[in-house]
């Protein structure tokens, strides 16, 4: 679990990404419609959690890893443009989940987080 004074600098961190995705965002001339219809889109992930801790955190921390979103946004950078709008609007919500305190979780429970426990663990 995290400890002491790395937890704000995690959450700063995902703020700081979060911000830098925004600004590259409007950056695009994307719409900002665009932004907000597809923000939440990678916690459908969640529903991961339906066939267990251990599937739901590995569908999870795909869609909030940043890995993914950042090779589609250098492909959307080198080859394909329309694809880097998108690519930011994840890694933006990635940004702000870390920034809110939502890390990626490991496979005992869905509280259970590299930036600590979220939430309340049920008794039992």
């Amino acid at each position: 679990m995290v400890q002491g004074g790395v937890r704000w600098l995690l959450r700063a961190e995902g703020l700081a990404l979060l911000a830098a995705a925004a600004m590259a965002y409007g950056a695009t001339g994307a719409s900002w419609w665009l932004f907000a219809a597809l923000f939440l889109l990678p916690d459908i992930a969640m529903l991961g959690y339906l066939a267990g801790p251990r599937i739901g955190a590995l569908a999870y921390n795909t869609a909030h890893a940043t890995p993914l979103p950042l090779a589609i946004g250098l492909l959307g950078w080198w080859a394909a443009p329309w694809l880097l709008p998108y690519a930011l609007v994840w890694l933006a919500h990635i940004g702000f989940d870390r920034a809110a305190g939502y890390g990626l979780k490991y496979a005992s429970a869905f509280q259970d987080t590299h930036l600590g426990q979220v939430g309340q663990r049920k008794a039992g």
